[in-house]
């Protein structure tokens, strides 16, 4: 679910209307050019992309009823709900989306806002979305994002990818997923550890990857853009439930015989 944030009351020059899910591109006249074919693309990467669609069809995977489009009050004023999905995305890093979710319904449920986390105190706080990974530092990166917003954006969240990432715990896969569902615009592939490895298993890197970020430089050399806003939640789910950190289900998996990682199993 999309945050529509188009009626917000103050005239702030972070807000934009978005009628649609939108691809940010570099340079505008991008726009009247045809699509540069990649100077490299993965062997049967269409096929693996097909396959994992049709494994994830039942969309039964944690990240699909407790993701990040599913933490936010829906109710609440448009900046309310962005601020939610920030901090939603915050709290997700190093944690299960289980443990986020009920973090989030700790804190929705003391009204969360700008203001009321600045009048937290920082126990208060930490007790509220214990035990998310790194809870402590957490709490100082929310209490110090949260005083800048206030200050800097009128207690709304920045809209682009270069002011998300300059915020205190801020990384780029949150402002990517921050940008789709906040505001309604796709500006870069958002690539976590499911996404990272997955990538890796199957090949959709031109040589092995070292880290997330450099994995999103790779997939966005190569990979259609249309595509760019789907990839995240289909292989955070696949990698959920089949593509696993350790042990993984290759016996079940569609792309056994097309994934590198699972040859000669």
């Amino acid at each position: 679910m999309m945050l529509e944030g188009r009626k917000s009351p103050s005239p702030s020059r972070h807000r934009r209307k978005t009628q649609k899910l939108n691809v940010a591109y570099d340079r505008e006249e991008e726009d009247t050019k045809p699509p540069r074919a990649p100077s490299w693309e993965p062997r049967d990467w269409r096929q693996q992309l097909l396959n994992i669609r049709a494994m994830r069809s039942g969309k039964d995977a944690p990240v699909d009823w407790l993701g990040v489009e599913h933490c936010y009050d829906s109710d609440a004023p448009p900046k309310v709900r962005r601020y939610q999905v920030l901090l939603s995305l915050m709290l997700s890093s190093q944690t299960k989306d289980q443990v986020t979710a009920g973090a989030m319904q700790r804190l929705r449920a003391r009204g969360l806002t700008v203001d009321s986390i600045l009048q937290t105190d920082d126990s208060t706080l930490g007790t509220l979305i214990y035990p998310v990974g790194f809870w402590r530092s957490k709490v100082k990166y929310i209490k110090q994002t949260s005083a800048i917003l206030q200050q800097r954006y009128g207690g709304d969240i920045p809209d682009s990818v270069a002011e998300l990432v300059a915020l205190p715990g801020v990384g780029p896969k949150m402002a990517h997923l921050a940008m789709a569902v906040a505001w309604g615009t796709v500006s870069g592939i958002a690539v976590d550890t499911h996404v990272h490895r997955i990538a890796n298993r199957l090949g959709w890197t031109k040589t092995a990857t070292s880290s997330p970020e450099k994995t999103r430089a790779a997939l966005e050399e190569w990979l259609p853009r249309e595509l760019w806003g789907e990839i995240n939640g289909l292989l955070v789910g696949f990698g959920q439930q089949t593509c696993l950190p350790v042990h993984p289900r290759c016996q079940g998996c569609l792309n056994r015989t097309l994934c590198p990682a699972a040859r000669g199993l």
